[in-house]
């Protein structure tokens, strides 16, 4: 199982890597926010993640980090 790590404060909610994600594991926050008034994005069902990395590579700030 693959493991994903956000940098919140430095996601500005764009949804790329939520439309990446081909098991559509990943969201946007709707009940938080970062400190720059953003929706960070969040992992529904962590145990579900094979690790492809298809998020990190579409996020064009860095946010995500994938762990095998």
């Amino acid at each position: 199982m693959a493991k994903l790590t956000f940098n919140e404060e430095r996601c500005k909610g764009c949804g790329l890597c939520v439309n990446a994600c081909p098991k559509e594991l990943l969201t946007l926050s709707r009940t938080r926010l970062n400190q720059k008034g953003h929706t960070p994005v969040e992992m529904t069902r962590a145990e579900e993640c094979s690790g492809c990395a298809s998020c990190a590579t579409m996020c064009p700030d860095c946010v995500i980090r994938v762990e095998r």
